[in-house]
């Protein structure tokens, strides 16, 4: 009877560490301006919105030189694709 009381708490155990689908998601906490330099290095964005789990909207830009993402304000997001239209690379972005 121990043996099958451990066993069980052995599973439960296992199956509370295994992350799930419902994740705590990554936001944005506050926002940066960046320069135009970093601007030109940027690789890829996402557009953070305040209608879901995060509490404020941002534009999260993934630069190459950095690990982790930048949070800016989202009136960038016009910049941004504005600065890759004139350069005339094809910046992946993410909704």
């Amino acid at each position: 009877m121990d043996l099958k009381v451990a066993v069980l708490l052995v599973c439960l155990s296992t199956l509370s560490v295994i992350p799930t689908e419902a994740t705590i998601p990554r936001c944005c906490v506050k926002t940066s301006m960046i320069s135009r330099s970093m601007l030109s290095k940027v690789s890829r964005w996402e557009v953070q919105r305040s209608s879901g789990a995060c509490d404020i909207s941002a534009l999260i830009l993934y630069i190459r030189s950095l690990t982790k993402p930048v949070c800016a304000p989202l009136k960038l997001k016009a910049l941004v694709e504005a600065h890759y239209r004139a350069k005339g690379n094809q910046l992946r972005k993410r909704f």
